[in-house]
């Protein structure tokens, strides 16, 4: 664009919209929404016609399912021997976006992403969308998939998840934690923003937002057939369900208060918005790593798979208790 030219107005507000579509799927948990204040009510959708099934790219990874106590089948991919380490992936996002880390790590661990309840080739549950909930199917997932004690990685909604797992049931079956690019209640609140956009807008144009949200994840050129297959996955989570997965009432201190009742090292893997939060936390949590992966998008462990597996390796190899 020429200087001086401006892009026209509904250009800047369909950036504008994508970006707070970003930051509200990231769930940072310092917006009012995830402290505790009530999300304006969205007029349920109509039934949409079921999306084509989810397309898995070519993986190292076996899949396998379990069925919950209260009786949801969910599907995970396995890869590798050894000590197991447990990925859980953000809001609607499926298990093989851990993709690089289950053939990049599987040689000397055994990798285990699962397809949280509604979400990829897991059946699509009547209810669940909740933390304490989703925190107990990740113990479950533990119990069956594991006889030791494991590493848990949760990125985006899957660090909530992740800590209302340790919040309600304790410490005891991981040997460390890794928190990927979300906000863990640390700080002060940010001021209450407009209300966001990004819903209305995935209730009415679905496929479109969904795709812009996606290609939105990543800082480095991604294969467009990939973006499709993430997309299509994400679009197997019902809309009600995704509404219900931005909806978390919870207090930013219960966060905060179940990152800090672990025992277990901690990495807290991040983008430069939750610098601020990092250094809290290692000033406050007796053994906690923080890296700041300044080049990379949301999907910072796609975006930068080499350093971000590096980064695990050690942790698993030298920090955890295994």
């Amino acid at each position: 664009m020429s200087p001086g030219v401006h892009p026209p107005r509904s250009h800047l507000r369909r950036r504008t919209a994508l970006r707070g579509a970003l930051a509200a799927a990231a769930l940072a948990v310092g917006a009012p929404l995830a402290a505790g204040a009530q999300q304006r009510a969205e007029p349920r959708a109509p039934a949409p016609p079921p999306p084509a099934p989810p397309v898995q790219p070519r993986s190292v990874a076996r899949s396998g399912h379990f069925v919950t106590s209260d009786k949801v089948r969910l599907h995970y991919l396995e890869a590798g021997q050894g000590r197991t380490i447990l990925f859980v992936p953000g809001w609607s996002m499926p298990a093989f976006i851990w993709e690089p880390q289950l053939a990049g790590l599987s040689p000397r661990w055994r990798t285990v992403a699962m397809d949280p309840r509604s979400q990829g080739r897991s059946q699509v549950a009547r209810s669940g969308h909740e933390p304490s909930r989703r925190g107990r199917d990740i113990g479950e997932a533990i119990e069956r998939l594991a006889a030791d004690r494991v590493v848990l990685v949760g990125w985006s909604l899957g660090v909530l998840d992740s800590l209302a797992f340790v919040q309600e049931h304790g410490d005891a079956r991981i040997a460390g934690l890794v928190l990927v690019d979300n906000s863990v209640g640390e700080g002060t609140p940010p001021a209450p923003s407009r209300p966001s956009t990004f819903l209305p807008s995935l209730r009415a144009e679905r496929e479109k937002t969904m795709a812009s949200f996606v290609k939105a994840m990543y800082a480095t050129p991604q294969d467009p057939a990939y973006l499709e297959a993430v997309t299509r996955a994400a679009l197997a989570t019902p809309y009600d369900a995704q509404a219900k997965l931005l909806s978390y009432q919870r207090p930013r201190e219960y966060w905060r208060d179940a990152l800090y009742a672990t025992r277990r090292p901690v990495l807290y893997a991040i983008r430069p918005r939750f610098a601020a939060q990092g250094d809290a936390v290692k000033a406050r949590h007796a053994d906690a790593g923080v890296e700041v992966f300044a080049d990379a998008g949301h999907a910072l462990f796609v975006d930068r798979a080499e350093r971000f597996n590096a980064l695990l390796e050690a942790f698993c190899s030298g920090r955890a208790q295994w």
